[in-house]
C-alpha cells in the first residue's frame, strides 16, 4: 500500500478495495503535481471503521506541520484541494475490525482552476465550469434550507492561484440547528445555552461578508465534553481548527470573508456549551497578534464580553483565565499588557504555553494570547543520570500504549558536560505520536524545544546545550506502533559528539566541536548519497545525518579481490554476502526475488541487477507481488545499465505497479533499504522479446482475449463477457510501428458492467456496475428490457447483495418509473423470480454516498402469456407457498419460517386480467411483538442481514400458566 504518485490524474485505492483493507494498515501515499499546480481529491467510496481507523490529509508531505484533516466513519468527504503542489493521504487501521475501504480520484488542477467543489448531501449544483471567472449555485431539495452563499465565484487570488470566493453552502432540514450570518457583528451560541445541550447535536453556521472583509471570532463559555463533543472551525489559518474540552480557546480570525462553525456532540454527557461573539472587520489595514486584520468604520460602540463565570468586564480586560487543573497559576493581573503564568503539581506535565499575555484583539476587544494549558498526568518515564545508558518507550518493541504521557530527564553527573543520545530504534504513529526533546531540566517548555520527532525518521545525534536534557512521549488514543530505544552519555559542552563514519566510508576530520567540519568520501566502488560534508553548529547539531555508501558495479570486487590479496577476507564476505543482491541476468525470462523473500529483506540493502537482453530486443517486467517499507525502502527502474540512465519508475509501499517495458536491451533494478523496517519484498518476472514484436498484454477481467501472436504487424481481439461492454479500447489491437518503436495500436480493451442500458434480446444479464467487485457510490442506474408484444419478461436473481435500508433496487411492470411498482429490494432478501404483466420491465439501481456491496446478478428472458393462467409468483425468502394451480379463479398461499412474520396473510387470487391480487409477501424479522406457544425463535431485525441503528425492541414470550 501507498506509494508516490505523479501525472495529470489517476486513482488511490485501499488496500483489498472494496473488499475490506488489512488490520494494522499504515499506507501513506504521496501525490506530486507540477509546480505552481494544485491537486485536488474526490471521493467516490468512503467506509473507515469509525474512530479507530482514519485516512489523515496533508497539505505537503507527510509531516506534522503539513496535517490538514483526519477522517473515519461512512460518509463521504467532500473533495479536498492542496494549497501547494504535493499532497499526502495515510491510512492508519487497528487490530480488529475493517470496512471497505476508500476510493479517491485526484487531479492536477492549473493555477486557473479552482476545481469542482462537490455537491452538500441534500443539495443541487448548478454549473459546470470551474475556472478563473465561472459561477456556480446551489439550491436544496424539498424540506431543506441553504445555509451559506448560494453563489459561488471562482477568482485569482494574490498568490496567482484560483479559489472559490465562499465555502460550498450546506442543505440543512428545516427544523435543524445552526444559520447563515450576515450581520457586522452577532453572538453565536450552542443550542440552550446556557443551559446544557442536547445529546447527537450537528449544527452548522456560516459567518459570510463582503470579499476583502475578515472576521473575528471571540469565545465568552466553552464547556464541553473533551474529545467527543467538538466545535470545528473553517476559513482561518491553519484551515480546520478542532476545538474540545472546558478551556475557554483563543480568538479566531478568518483569513477569508467567512467562517464555518460546526458543532457535533455524541450520545452521552452534556455540558454548557460555548458562547461566541463575532465581529466584521472592513478594509482599513491593522495588526494585532500577527494576524492581518480589518476594522470596522464604526468605533464609537465598544463591547464588553463575558469571563468563564458569566460576569460582564471592560473591553480593556481580559476574562479570568483560571487555574489548570492538578496546577496552578502565578500573577492575577488581568488587564491589557499583563502576564500570567502556569505550573503543574508533582508527577503531572504541562501541554501548552507557560504563560499568557491579555492583549487587544479586534480593537474592542480584549483577550488571552493562548488558551490555558492542561497539566496531564505522568504515565512513565524517569529520572536518568550520566555517565551513561539506555531507556526505552514502554513495552519496547511491542506497541506503546494509547493516551501517554511519559517524560525522561537525563542529568549528566559532571555539570560541565552535556547530554547525547541516539536512537537503535524509532518508530511512532507520524503526525498523532510524538517524541519532544527539549535542552534544561524545564519539562514542556517551548523555548528550549531541540526536535519534535514522529514517523521514523531521525538524527543521527541529538545534543544538549546544558547538562540536563527532557524528552517528553505524548501518544493519542488510536493505533500505536513500537517506539524507540535510546542510547545516552555525557559528552564534552559545545561538542556535537562523533557521528561515526558510514560503511565502506571514509571520514576526514576528527574534531566534533562547535564549527568543526567532517568530510566524507566512499571506498571504491561505492557512490556516496547525501551530504559531502557536515557543521557542527552553534546549537550542538550535526547540520545533516551522515551520508550513505552504495555500492555500485559487482565487478569491482572481482577486481579488488584479484588485485589487493590483502583485503581478501572482506571482500570474500562481501561478495558471499551479497551474490545474491548484486546479479546479472541473461537468460531470455526469469524471475527477480529482493532477498529473503518473502520473509522480510531486512536492512540497510543496496543492492543492484541488471537484465541484459540480445541487442535489438527489449524487456517487459511484470511486477507479481510487492510489499516494502513506505518511503523509506525504494525500487528504482532504470533504462539502461548505468546510474545515470533514465529512470522508468520509482516504487515504494505496496502497491503492486503496472507492467514496464525497456525502449533498449538492458534494465537496470536498483533496490535500497534503510536502517529499520522492512516489508515482504518483491517477486518480479521478466521476460524478452524481439525488435519486431510487442510484449503480452495479458488477458483482461470479465473477458476472452484471441490471438496469441504478438509479432509485428499481428492483432489480437478482445470479447467482453455476457452482462459486460467495453470501457476501455477497441475490439481489436495490432501490433504496430509508432515513431520508430515497435508498440500495441492501443491500450489492452477493458470490460465493466453498465451503469443502466435498453436491452431487447430474448434473453441476457443485468449486472450492477462494478461486478464482479463492490458497485459505487451515488449511482441512479436505469435498465428498460423490452420483450416482443404479447410476451412477458421473467427475471430471476441469481445474485443479490446491497447495502440495507440505503441501496435500493425497484422493479417497476412497464416501461419507466411511472409504472406500477413490483417490488423495492435492499440487504440480501429478494424473490426467486418476477414477471413483467406487459412486454416492458423498468430497473432503478440507487446507492448512497456510503458503504456498497457486491449488488446483483439478474438473468432475464422473453416468455408467452398463458391465456388461461397466472405466472408463477415464486416464493418468499425463509417462506413456504402452499398450492401449485395458477389458473384464473385458483388461490394460493404462503408461511414463513420460524422467526419470521408474514408482511399480510390474504391467499393470492389470479384475476381475470392474468396477473394476481397482491404482490408476493414477504417474511421479515421484526422489532419486538408477542410470542406465544411451548418453543418458538426470535430474531433479530432483519436478519440474516445487519440489524439497522437506533432500535429498542421489545419482545414478550407468553407460555401455558404454570410453565417457565
Amino acid at each position: 500500500c501507498g506509494g508516490t504518485l505523479k501525472g495529470l490524474n489517476g486513482t488511490i485505492e485501499s488496500p483489498g478495495f472494496p473488499y475490506g483493507y488489512p488490520n494494522g494498515a499504515n499506507c501513506t501515499w504521496v501525490i506530486i503535481a507540477e509546480e505552481r499546480n494544485r491537486i485536488q481529491i474526490v471521493f467516490q467510496s468512503f467506509a473507515l471503521e469509525e474512530e479507530y481507523d482514519y485516512l489523515s490529509l496533508y497539505d505537503g508531505h507527510p509531516h506534522p506541520a503539513n496535517f490538514r484533516t483526519r477522517l473515519t466513519g461512512f460518509h463521504l468527504p467532500p473533495p479536498v484541494t492542496s494549497t501547494k503542489s504535493v499532497f499526502s493521504l495515510r491510512l492508519t487501521s487497528d487490530f480488529a475490525v475493517s470496512a471497505h475501504g476508500f476510493k479517491v480520484y485526484y487531479e492536477e488542477l492549473q493555477s486557473s482552476s479552482c476545481g469542482n467543489p462537490g455537491v452538500p448531501p441534500k443539495g443541487i449544483l448548478y454549473g459546470t465550469r470551474f475556472d478563473v471567472g465561472d459561477k456556480i449555485r446551489y439550491s436544496c431539495v424539498t424540506g431543506y434550507i441553504l445555509d451559506g452563499h448560494p453563489q459561488l465565484t471562482c477568482i485569482a487570488n494574490s498568490v496567482n492561484t484560483a479559489s472559490w470566493d465562499f465555502p460550498v453552502p450546506i442543505c440543512r432540514a428545516e427544523d435543524a440547528c445552526g444559520g447563515t450570518m450576515r450581520g457586522s457583528s452577532g453572538i453565536i451560541s450552542s443550542p440552550n445555552f446556557p443551559n446544557e445541550y442536547h445529546n447527537n447535536a450537528d449544527c452548522t453556521w456560516t459567518i459570510v461578508a463582503e470579499p476583502g472583509d475578515t472576521i473575528s471570532l471571540i469565545f465568552t463559555d466553552f464547556q464541553m465534553e473533551e474529545k467527543y463533543d467538538y466545535l470545528e472551525v473553517e476559513g482561518s489559518e491553519p484551515p480546520t481548527i478542532w476545538l474540545s474540552g472546558m478551556n475557554i480557546p483563543p480568538p479566531v480570525i478568518s483569513n477569508k470573508n467567512w467562517l464555518r462553525l460546526h458543532f457535533v456532540t455524541d450520545s452521552n454527557h452534556r455540558y454548557r456549551g460555548f458562547s461566541a461573539h463575532y465581529q466584521v472587520k472592513k478594509a482599513i489595514d491593522f495588526k494585532s497578534r500577527g494576524f492581518k486584520l480589518f476594522p470596522g468604520k464604526d468605533n464609537s460602540n465598544k463591547f464588553s464580553i463575558l469571563n468563564e463565570g458569566g460576569i460582564k468586564q471592560a473591553s480593556n480586560l481580559c476574562p479570568d483565565p483560571g487555574e489548570p487543573e492538578n496546577g496552578k497559576r502565578i500573577g492575577s493581573d488581568f488587564s491589557l499588557g499583563a502576564t500570567v503564568q502556569f505550573s503543574c503539581d508533582e508527577d503531572y506535565v504541562l501541554q501548552g504555553s507557560k504563560s499568557i499575555t491579555c492583549q487587544r484583539i479586534a480593537e474592542v476587544f480584549a483577550a488571552w494570547s493562548d488558551h490555558r494549558p492542561v497539566c496531564k498526568v505522568k504515565t512513565c518515564g524517569s529520572s536518568l543520570q550520566g555517565p551513561g545508558g539506555t531507556f526505552t518507550s514502554p513495552n519496547f518493541p511491542f506497541q506503546y500504549d494509547s493516551n501517554a504521557q511519559c517524560v525522561w530527564v537525563i542529568t549528566a553527573i559532571n555539570t560541565n558536560k552535556v547530554i547525547q543520545i541516539n536512537f537503535e530504534e524509532f518508530d511512532l504513529e507520524i503526525g498523532y505520536d510524538t517524541l519532544t526533546i527539549g535542552d534544561g531540566g524545564e519539562v514542556g517548555d517551548p523555548k528550549t524545544v531541540l526536535q519534535v520527532l514522529t514517523g521514523s525518521f531521525v538524527p543521527d545525534l541529538i545534543v544538549s546545550m546544558s547538562n540536563q536534557m527532557w524528552l517528553h512521549l505524548q501518544t493519542d488514543e488510536s493505533v500505536g506502533s513500537i517506539g524507540f530505544k535510546v542510547n545516552y552519555k555525557e559528552i564534552e559542552k559545545e561538542s556535537c559528539g562523533d557521528p561515526g563514519t558510514p560503511l565502506y566510508g571514509i571520514r576526514e576530520g576528527d574534531g566534533f566541536s562547535n564549527r568543526d567540519v567532517l568530510r566524507f568520501e566512499c571506498q571504491f566502488g561505492f557512490e556516496l548519497i547525501g551530504e559531502k560534508s557536515i557543521i557542527c553548529q552553534e546549537n550542538n547539531q550535526w547540520s545533516a545525518n551522515i551520508p550513505i555508501c552504495i555500492y555500485l558495479v559487482r565487478k569491482y570486487i572481482l577486481i579488488e579481490m584479484f588485485y589487493f590479496i590483502i583485503e581478501f577476507l572482506f571482500l570474500f564476505f562481501f561478495f558471499f554476502f551479497f551474490f545474491f543482491c548484486l546479479s546479472n541476468f541473461t537468460a531470455p525470462m526469469g524471475t527477480v526475488l529482493s532477498p529473503d523473500y518473502p520473509e522480510g529483506y531486512g536492512n540497510n540493502l543496496n543492492c543492484i541487477w541488471t537484465i541484459i537482453s540480445d541487442p535489438g530486443s527489449r524487456i517487459h517486467l511484470s511486477f507479481n507481488d510487492f510489499d516494502l517499507e513506505s518511503q523509506f525502502d525504494f525500487l528504482a527502474v532504470k533504462d539502461g545499465d548505468s546510474p545515470d540512465s533514465p529512470i522508468i519508475g520509482t516504487f515504494t509501499g505496496a502497491e503492486v505497479p503496472s507492467h514496464l517495458t525497456s525502449n533498449g536491451h538492458i534494465l537496470r533494478l536498483e533496490f535500497q533499504a534503510d536502517h529499520s523496517m522492512s516489508g515482504r519484498g518483491f517477486n518480479i518476472t521478466y521476460n524478452t522479446f524481439g525488435h519486431n514484436e510487442c510484449p503480452d498484454p495479458g488477458v483482461p477481467i470479465n473477458a476472452r482475449r484471441f490471438g496469441d501472436n504478438f509479432q509485428l504487424g499481428s492483432s489480437i481481439s478482445v470479447i467482453c463477457e455476457e452482462g459486460f461492454i467495453k470501457t476501455q479500447g477497441t475490439e481489436t489491437i495490432t501490433c504496430m510501428l509508432v515513431d520508430g518503436k515497435v508498440m500495441w495500436s492501443g491500450p489492452i480493451p477493458k470490460c465493466g458492467a453498465p451503469c443502466g442500458g435498453h436491452f431487447s434480446s430474448p434473453s441476457g444479464v443485468i449486472l450492477s456496475p462494478g461486478w464482479p467487485g463492490y458497485y459505487k457510490d451515488s449511482l441512479n442506474c436505469e435498465w428498460v428490457i423490452e420483450a416482443e408484444p404479447a410476451h412477458s419478461i421473467k427475471i430471476t436473481f441469481e445474485r443479490f447483495q446491497t447495502e440495507l435500508n440505503y441501496d435500493v433496487l425497484e422493479v417497476h411492470d412497464g416501461p419507466n418509473l411511472l409504472s406500477p411498482l413490483l417490488g423495492s429490494y435492499n440487504g440480501t432478501q429478494v424473490p426467486q423470480f418476477l414477471f413483467s404483466s406487459s412486454n416492458f420491465i423498468y430497473l432503478l439501481f440507487t446507492t448512497d454516498n456510503s458503504r456498497s456491496n457486491n449488488g446483483f446478478k439478474i438473468h432475464y428472458e422473453s416468455v408467452t402469456v398463458n391465456t388461461y393462467s397466472c405466472l408463477d409468483p415464486g416464493i418468499p425468502v425463509h417462506g413456504l407457498r402452499y398450492g401449485h394451480d395458477f389458473s384464473i379463479g385458483s388461490t394460493v398461499s404462503f408461511s414463513c419460517d420460524p422467526g419470521y412474520r408474514l408482511s399480510h396473510e390474504e391467499p393470492l387470487l389470479c384475476e381475470k386480467n392474468h396477473w394476481w391480487s397482491h404482490p408476493l409477501p414477504t417474511c421479515d424479522a421484526l422489532c419486538g411483538g408477542d410470542v406465544r406457544g411451548p418453543s418458538g425463535t426470535i430474531l433479530s431485525p432483519g436478519y440474516p442481514d445487519l440489524y439497522p441503528n437506533s432500535l429498542n425492541c421489545t419482545w414478550t414470550v407468553d407460555v401455558t400458566h404454570g410453565k417457565g
